[in-house]
């Protein structure tokens, strides 16, 4: 078997002792403090029952005494004095806005309710007129009083005009606080446990998180409201020490408080235990890893090294500083890497410069080609034209070959110069793109490629950008030149048509033609330089320009569809981008003005 090294050996015995010493003791102490956990919790889930005991004791008193004050208004008395619902609920917000309660309500001497208001969603008036005559039957009492899944502690005061004594009782107000997750927040801040209120199983307001709520409606009904021990349950994965009783409400929903004390953190001082143990165990095997380290350090350390410059050689950085410190074998391998690396470069720049060539050579086979093309059209049609023996009509057509030769060299020089200038800055305007389309259209229609081709536009909608109309009109010139040209080829009649939309992200521009679709074997290299296929003329940049402009102001060209008699390109110009455009520019002109105006001011002061 193979043998292990001395560092492997050192770390494995020194991992083994101090595993094992940690996880006896660990067994040990959680013996013992599981216990103590348990009669914590025990006590713990009592106090807190007695601290919402006396908490809900101080709030019925002090709602009590709210609720005597508001029946001791006068303006209250001469309001509930008209016994008209209408005017009295027109005029009862104003004393609910001084309750400062989250329930309000003001009854007939019989117990109808007239008026009631509420914070957060209505309540069902049905609901709450049953409810309050449940709480109807003892009106000295505070009553805990379900409205469905709402649940209020209400305070009921009878409002007389003139003395009690009198018995000229003019009704009932009745004020009372929403038993919410405020509250519960309270009770769980003073009891340091989860609280939970639930009608008929239904949690009505808790501290729990909602990923618990529903594990605890299900074991609702499981829990025992006489029991004196706290059960354990299971919420969402994690234990908890649940006690119950049921509270006194009026109505026929049960109503009960349930006090949680999570079993999982309260052993968190037994896993704080565990963690220092463990600590200790660690700092053991720290100890004996830090010896072995020191001995290894003249390996590991230039081999990080290494690594990192071979990271950075992934990257493209050839000038990463190695070391050449470390063992005799880790020098020999730096200087392996370092050699290879070198290799490298060399063989990169090779590559960079022969595809550089590559490209030019390309250009150039392009470029001559079609100029050398047109410059023989040229100089045949002007022998022709010279010789006696030609006649008008046979001048006429020569002289519009040339024409059109001329025109084909002058849209291949402005093709590369636009190619060369592809990065500058744009000259940015609010320009109308429906405009710059149908200039776009008007300009093919004059071109040779265009002339037996139907071109037309179809829904052009007004639409406003902040573009560089120049380079813009040439995208849709060169698309357009391009599917004239392609149209030509197709089975059917030539034609191309576009269209012009936009939506909440951004404006579209089609270009369909009925040629015979782009090649399968240019489709992924359509937007290179000096890519075409099928096309008698051209150096393949018409696509490339149009591709670098929409680039520059944010967008794209794409091809969205291509297929025999259908093939459409889309200019995609995202708005966003647009209108960043034109905040920059207000914003320059802006500065400019002011600056304008500042020289003005100062030419004035000079004067």
């Amino acid at each position: 078997m193979k043998q292990w090294r001395m560092r492997t050996t050192l770390m494995v015995s020194l991992l083994a002792v101090s595993l094992g010493l940690t996880a006896t003791c660990l067994l040990i102490i959680r013996l013992s403090v599981q216990q103590e956990i348990r009669k914590g919790l025990n006590s713990d889930l009592d106090h807190s029952l007695s601290t919402f005991h006396n908490i809900a004791m101080q709030r019925n008193q002090m709602l009590a005494r709210e609720a005597a004050l508001l029946a001791d208004l006068p303006s209250l008395k001469a309001l509930m004095s008209t016994q008209d619902a209408h005017t009295i609920q027109d005029g009862s917000q104003e004393f609910w806005s001084v309750s400062g309660s989250d329930f309000f309500a003001l009854a007939s001497p019989t117990g109808k309710l007239l008026t009631y208001s509420n914070r957060g969603p209505m309540l069902n008036e049905e609901l709450v007129k049953r409810g309050l005559q449940s709480c109807m039957s003892y009106p000295e009492e505070s009553c805990m009083i379900a409205f469905g899944q709402n649940l209020y502690e209400l305070s009921i005061q009878p409002l007389y005009f003139g003395p009690p004594a009198n018995a000229s009782q003019l009704g009932y107000v009745i004020i009372g606080y929403a038993i919410d997750h405020q509250v519960a927040q309270q009770i769980s801040e003073v009891a340091s446990a989860d609280v939970a209120f639930l009608v008929n199983g239904d949690v009505a307001a808790t501290t729990l998180n909602s990923p618990r709520l529903s594990d605890l409606s299900a074991l609702s009904q499981s829990l025992d409201t006489a029991s004196v021990i706290p059960q354990r349950i299971k919420l969402n994965r994690e234990t908890y020490m649940a006690d119950a009783i049921t509270l006194p409400a009026a109505g026929q929903g049960e109503v009960r408080l349930v006090v949680l004390k999570s079993y999982d953190r309260a052993s968190e001082y037994l896993r704080r235990v565990n963690r220092w143990v463990l600590a200790l165990g660690l700092a053991s095997l720290l100890i004996g890893l830090l010896l072995a380290v020191s001995i290894s350090r003249t390996v590991t350390r230039p081999l990080e090294t290494l690594v990192a410059g071979s990271r950075a050689l992934g990257q493209g950085d050839f000038n990463y500083q190695l070391s050449v410190e470390g063992a005799t074998e880790v020098r020999e391998l730096a200087l392996a890497f370092d050699r290879m690396r070198s290799e490298l470069r060399r063989t990169h720049r090779e590559l960079i410069e022969s595809d550089r060539l590559a490209t030019i050579g390309r250009m150039a086979s392009s470029v001559s080609h079609d100029l050398r093309h047109h410059l023989s059209a040229i100089y045949a049609n002007a022998e022709f034209m010279s010789l006696a023996q030609t006649g008008s009509d046979e001048r006429l057509e020569l002289h519009h070959e040339v024409k059109e030769a001329v025109q084909s060299m002058t849209d291949l020089i402005e093709s590369l110069v636009l190619f060369s200038q592809t990065g500058q800055i744009l000259h940015l305007n609010n320009e109308r793109l429906n405009g710059l389309v149908e200039r776009a259209i008007s300009s093919i229609r004059q071109h040779p490629e265009g002339r037996e081709v139907k071109v037309w536009a179809d829904h052009l909608e007004p639409v406003e950008a902040w573009v560089d109309g120049k380079k813009l009109s040439r995208v849709f010139y060169n698309l357009l030149l391009n599917a004239c040209q392609a149209a030509k080829t197709g089975p059917g009649k030539p034609e191309v048509m576009v269209t012009l939309s936009e939506d909440e992200e951004k404006i579209r521009i089609d270009i369909r033609d009925s040629g015979k679709g782009v090649p399968e074997s240019i489709r992924q290299t359509l937007f290179q330089p000096f890519v075409s296929a099928g096309k008698e003329s051209g150096v393949g940049l018409g696509l490339t320009l149009a591709q670098h402009i929409s680039q520059e102001h944010g967008g794209e060209v794409k091809l969205q569809e291509s297929v025999p008699g259908k093939t459409v390109f889309s200019v995609l110009l995202y708005k966003q981008v647009l209108q960043s455009f034109g905040r920059r520019q207000l914003e320059a002109a802006k500065e400019t003005k002011m600056a304008e105006e500042a020289k003005i001011q100062q030419r004035q002061e000079q004067l």
